[in-house]
């Protein structure tokens, strides 16, 4: 038990560290915009592309890892949507939990979770991630959403090149995308260089806490709380679940078994709480308070749950 609060306690305790600072008034809500954007635009991107820039390609593209993050992903949106379509009043209420069930922060959580957890693979795992989150999850749910607005919408396939697009200039996605190219060409990293992104990255993970933590202070509380509690629920609990089930049918489509590592660490990449901009997303539908009420019980409730699954599956 010690050794796994070894892992979860500093993730913890850097998380209400970045809450007292901002209830403290030593930093500002604004000041935790910056420090966010700071960590999205140039540590994560430093990061996903030493992490796979330093490796042959074949250990950075896990097909198992990406089938089953996908698969479990893609099943966690369908049943997510069939809840919620017996207990939520309306389309956008239903959008916004679906896209709460599925979207977790594996830049600013799980990252730092794998780091302590499998520092080997970490900066693998994130990538992975990455690559499934930014391309499949998080365009199937902004789709949803968009769906459920009043008014016309654009059609489906306008929507999914709109996504891809705004997808490929992020920074996070161009670190990843360059990692790529140079670690399938073997070009080698200069040292200064090489030197330079881990001293970057090395910035992204404590930083990344306490933008957390501070994000959290002054968040509109007003809402469903029971309507919340399930959304962090199917979160916690639901896609986990499903990503598992994902796992035991790697083999029946043809892929090798995950190792134990990677096993453990795509189960805990999905029980983590869903990621900071959520209330950002909800804002449209007018469910910020919504959001943010999920968002506030599935973080603090995630201390619990990754607990016990770091008990089980390490």
């Amino acid at each position: 038990m010690i050794d796994i609060l070894t892992i979860t306690f500093p993730i913890y305790a850097a998380i209400a560290v970045g809450y007292f600072v901002v209830r403290k008034a030593w930093f500002t809500s604004a000041d935790m915009r910056s420090f966010g954007k700071y960590v999205m635009n140039i540590a994560l991107p430093a990061l996903l592309f030493n992490a796979v820039a330093s490796r042959d390609i074949a250990e950075v593209l896990h097909w198992g890892y990406l089938a089953a993050y996908t698969l479990g992903g893609l099943a966690t949106i369908v049943v997510a949507f069939l809840l919620f379509s017996l207990t939520a009043s309306d389309k956008p209420r239903r959008a916004i939990a679906v896209l709460g069930s599925t979207c977790p922060n594996s830049g600013f959580i799980g990252y730092p979770l794998m780091l302590l957890t499998f520092p080997e693979i970490a900066g693998i795992v994130l990538a992975l991630n990455m690559l499934v989150e930014l391309i499949v999850l998080i365009p199937i749910c902004l789709i949803l959403i968009d769906m459920a607005r009043d008014g016309e919408h654009r059609s489906v396939a306008w929507q999914v090149m709109a996504n891809l697009m705004g997808v490929v200039r992020r920074p996070m996605m161009i670190g990843l995308l360059l990692g790529l190219v140079v670690s399938a060409l073997k070009l080698p990293i200069p040292g200064p260089m090489d030197h330079l992104f881990h001293i970057i990255a090395a910035s992204a993970s404590a930083l990344s806490l306490i933008v957390i933590g501070g994000s959290l202070v002054g968040l509109p509380l007003k809402g469903n709380r029971l309507f919340a509690t399930q959304i962090a629920a199917a979160k916690l609990l639901l896609h986990p679940a499903l990503v598992f089930v994902a796992v035991l049918v790697l083999p029946i489509l043809g892929f090798a078994p995950l190792g134990p590592e990677m096993f453990a660490a795509v189960i805990l990449s999905s029980a983590i709480s869903m990621f900071g901009i959520y209330t950002v997303l909800a804002l449209d539908s007018g469910l910020e308070g919504l959001a943010s009420i999920a968002m506030l019980i599935a973080t603090s409730a995630a201390f619990v749950t990754l607990t016990v699954l770091l008990g089980a599956l390490t």
